[in-house]
């Protein structure tokens, strides 16, 4: 048995956390108590604690086990088993399966997160949008919903500080309608006096620069964990706790906070641009269909 708990004493990677709350959806689905899974496989509490914490690993095989006697699916073995078998580089990529909201990964991260911040050069983030906004985006009901429950996690009591920055041409490119714009814009304007949220906006003003090409979203934590960073693809999201992958978004962030607008200044703007789509929207042909 002393042998056996050796392993819990290195410090948990962003995959052996991802593999950890797997396992712990696994045996919460299952309706099994710790103890319980525990006195089955014949491991003791602590071992079956710090695997779902991913402050220790252990075999496939193991963990083919606890599977097998949480009684999961073929298709959720599969994956758990496909994450437990990966070597842990500091680099690893998952598939959207259906949606990037709902991966894992983001979802244990930013529930630990201590401080979130993110940029996207041509949308408003995802962590900010409406509803309404999210849908004409994306066209569908499901990942709006979960998108908007992600939201919801973010924002309880004792969640992360968030700095969302936003290039100002998200706010000139029409996603869905004047309307939807409108509420957009609102929504920032209003998320500007909220506690722990800090939309930015990088003005099109701003110097050219390679940081401003692609969107990022870099989370830190209370130590000892490392900083993860991720970036999302068509069809799948890459992330990093690599030591030298996150030193290049922390100076990508470090960047940005040189040329984005104060916080006092960012307000005005979105307001601004609220006021803009309030207009387009009361002049629209429809709009004076509907108050006839």
């Amino acid at each position: 048995m002393e042998s056996e708990e050796r392993p819990s004493a290195r410090l948990s990677t962003a995959r052996s956390r991802e593999l950890g709350e797997e396992l712990r959806r696994v045996r919460h689905r299952a309706r099994m108590s710790t103890a319980f899974v525990a006195d089955a496989l014949g491991w003791s509490l602590g071992k079956l604690s710090k695997l779902e914490t991913g402050s220790r690993g252990t075999s496939p095989w193991e963990i083919g086990t606890l599977l097998g006697r949480c009684g999961a699916d073929k298709p959720t073995r599969d994956r758990v088993l496909a994450i437990a078998s990966e070597v842990d580089g500091g680099n690893f990529l998952r598939r959207h399966e259906p949606w990037p909201d709902t991966l894992t990964a983001v979802a244990v991260h930013e529930h630990a997160a201590r401080t979130v911040t993110t940029y996207e050069p041509l949308v408003v983030p995802s962590l900010a949008q409406t509803e309404d906004y999210a849908y004409a985006l994306t066209r569908d009901r499901d990942l709006t919903e979960a998108r908007m429950t992600r939201q919801d996690a973010l924002r309880r009591p004792g969640g992360p500080e968030m700095v969302i920055y936003i290039h100002e041409a998200a706010l000139r490119l029409v996603v869905g309608d004047a309307k939807v714009m409108r509420d957009q814009l609102l929504r920032l304007t209003l998320m500007c006096g909220w506690s722990r949220i800090s939309p930015r906006i990088i003005p099109m003003s701003a110097p050219s620069h390679t940081v401003l090409r692609h969107s990022a979203t870099l989370l830190t934590f209370s130590s000892p964990t490392k900083p993860l960073a991720y970036a999302e693809t068509e069809t799948a999201t890459v992330f990093h706790d690599d030591p030298s992958a996150i030193s290049a978004y922390e100076a990508k962030m470090r960047q940005l906070e040189r040329v984005v607008l104060s916080p006092a200044h960012s307000r005005d703007v979105f307001a601004r641009w609220a006021d803009a789509y309030d207009r387009d929207h009361r002049s629209a042909p429809e709009a004076k269909r509907d108050s006839a």
